[in-house]
């Protein structure tokens, strides 16, 4: 393809179609390519914009400062794994499984912003307000809705499965929402309870065994063991504060 081609396909991509009407006449000035650059580097930035918005993912402490020697046990080669996005092509889950506080919603909204950077659609939400929300709606055609929403991302992220115990009526949903994004669409979950304890999370629910086994064919399992980070930092801080008050008094 010749560069006055690949021009004019990537203006055609941008849909700017008064520049397309006119193109005899502007396809060899100068200022073609940087406009071109401008407008897809602009596009790019509000679509990102968009979706970060979308996204729901909050602050978090970025990879970067995760400290990989804190945990007993974590395979840090298998985040990273996650953090090249391979997963999302093929359509896979992980299971982020650990106790309260030892990191595992900080590495899964590091992986949620690498795939908005990369280009794809994601929400993250916790397990409470996802059901809570399904649960509310009354008609049937408000709940298709809203299935399709939380069905329709790339990437879904259910943190805290496991921190509170669910109706039937819960485990239902939660059911229809793994089997419609089954083997089409990738979702992480975090949750601080083994799977083999689901069953106390969905107290007599006939479907868990048929959401576990669809949740983790072909998933990533990753253990993390570890004292919890939010004590560690939190008594870090009062040593700091502690030797601060010391000094002050010298």
């Amino acid at each position: 393809m010749t560069e006055p081609q690949a021009l004019r396909t990537r203006a055609a991509a941008l849909h700017l179609h008064g520049l397309l009407a006119h193109w005899a006449e502007v396809a060899d000035q100068p200022w073609l390519a940087p406009l071109l650059d401008w407008e897809e580097q602009e596009r790019g930035r509000r679509s990102l914009e968009r979706r970060l918005q979308a996204a729901r993912i909050g602050r978090f402490k970025p990879l970067c400062d995760f400290d990989w020697t804190w945990p007993k046990r974590c395979d840090r080669a298998a985040i990273e794994a996650l953090m090249g996005l391979d997963f999302l092509k093929e359509a896979s889950n992980a299971v982020l499984l650990g106790p309260n506080g030892v990191g595992k919603a900080t590495l899964a909204q590091n992986i949620a912003h690498q795939a908005l950077i990369a280009g794809h659609t994601v929400l993250f939400t916790t397990a409470g307000h996802l059901l809570g929300d399904l649960a509310a709606l009354d008609s049937d055609t408000a709940l298709r809705r809203r299935l399709r929403h939380y069905a329709h991302p790339s990437l879904l992220i259910i943190d805290e499965v496991g921190y509170l115990s669910y109706s039937n009526r819960h485990a239902d949903l939660m059911f229809e929402l793994i089997s419609r994004r089954y083997q089409a669409k990738s979702t992480i979950i975090t949750t601080n309870r083994p799977l083999a304890e689901w069953q106390e999370v969905f107290p007599n629910a006939a479907c868990v065994v048929s959401l576990i086994d669809r949740l983790v064919h072909n998933a990533d399992i990753i253990a993390i063991e570890a004292n919890s980070y939010r004590l560690k930092e939190a008594e870090e801080r009062n040593q700091t504060r502690a030797r601060r008050r010391r000094a002050s008094k010298v």
